[in-house]
């Protein structure tokens, strides 16, 4: 399931991306959900758009908020979701860079360039996927929407960002499940849990907050590595 945002202030284009993607998918035979918004303060209206979707097009010319001051608070969070601008203007496509945008394509060659665009986009989501076989069956989980798992009663359990929040299972240790994450930008807290950085809003007295605003402990003998870590990874960004 490939989740797709579009987020442009004219209808007319929103229309047709979307028309040339659902021909793309039913073409390649593949699932996915498209949504679709007017403005770049709509997109980040809610907190978890901005990592929620696999891939962005994202018109940079628009009023109030443009895409490429929209793109930038979205990489803010160091997300991994891939950016394509589309416009109408030659001038921004150095700009469009700035961002780690995965193409710039004009939208007076969508129909040429848009199959090329998601060729490209489809090889990187292969890249940082990873199946797992869960109780409830196997699944390809976007490391990218791991939100954090839990060890409890000798299971590992994933909290996933789909649709909505899902659950899925194992019997395996965390210290596997943190040996398959390793380089996906995970953070050992506790001896029970395993958070995605990406979804850290901040780390402060002996506890992790979540962009939910879910609050987890961090045990005081370990509470300044994990901090150290976590500063760390945002320096890198």
């Amino acid at each position: 399931m490939i989740k797709i945002a579009i987020c442009d202030d004219e209808e007319y284009y929103r229309n047709r991306i979307g028309r040339l993607l659902d021909s793309y998918m039913q073409t390649h035979d593949l699932d996915g959900v498209m949504d679709i918004f007017s403005s770049g303060k709509e997109f980040l209206k809610k907190r978890e758009n901005i990592v929620r979707y696999d891939v962005v097009f994202m018109d940079i010319n628009m009023d109030e908020m443009d895409g490429m001051e929209t793109a930038m608070k979205m990489r803010e969070y160091h997300s991994d979701t891939c950016l394509v601008f589309v416009t109408a203007f030659i001038d921004y496509a150095l700009e469009g860079y700035k961002a780690e945008a995965v193409r710039y394509i004009m939208k007076d060659s969508l129909e040429t360039a848009l199959p090329e665009c998601m060729d490209t986009v489809l090889k990187r989501l292969n890249m940082r996927s990873i199946i797992f076989t869960f109780i409830e069956g196997r699944r390809k989980l976007y490391t990218d929407n791991i939100l954090y798992v839990e060890s409890s009663r000798h299971k590992s359990i994933f909290t996933y960002l789909a649709e909505e929040t899902v659950q899925y299972q194992m019997y395996e240790k965390l210290d596997v499940i943190e040996r398959r994450l390793e380089g996906y930008g995970f953070l050992r807290i506790h001896k029970s849990y395993l958070m995605n950085m990406k979804h850290i809003r901040k780390i402060s007295n002996y506890a992790v907050v979540l962009d939910s605003g879910e609050e987890f402990p961090v045990p005081r003998l370990k509470f300044r590595a994990v901090k150290e870590a976590f500063t760390a990874y945002k320096g890198e960004m």
